[in-house]
């Protein structure tokens, strides 16, 4: 009996990996993909995941999660980029050439810090969003 719920439990391990694998594969396999970290502004900790440019949209999706919805979603047009700087040793999560970009955005200041040959992409990305009315 110990052997049979060994076995299963082993199993569900493994489909969860796969599941695991299968999604970060298919989220970076998209156009306009990216690796991206997010830090909601007062918060110490980063969280890695994946950017997808959509339309109007950036969805970002947590890399460590099974979910395949979008844990945010920033409209373009109400994204603003207020800075710029490299990552410090303060940045301990984010690999070193990392850039980061303090936003503000619909859902209030966030900080988001990606690698050196994405940042041109997303800068201009932002600028060709249609004018607003306001």
């Amino acid at each position: 009996m110990t052997t049979v719920v060994l076995v299963l439990v082993g199993l569900l391990v493994v489909a969860l990996v796969a599941a695991f694998l299968l999604r970060r594969r298919f989220l970076l396999s998209g156009l306009g993909a990216v690796t991206m970290w997010l830090r909601p502004a007062g918060s110490p900790r980063w969280a890695v995941g994946v950017a997808w440019y959509s339309g109007d949209n950036l969805l970002w999706y947590r890399a460590l999660s099974l979910s395949v919805r979008p844990n945010r979603r920033m409209c373009r047009s109400e994204f603003h980029v207020d800075g710029r700087r490299p990552a410090t040793r303060d940045d301990l999560a984010l690999p070193a050439e990392s850039v980061v970009l303090t936003c503000r955005t619909g859902a209030g200041p966030q900080e988001l810090a990606m690698d050196v040959s994405t940042v041109t992409g997303f800068l201009s990305w932002i600028e060709s969003a249609p004018p607003i009315e306001r």
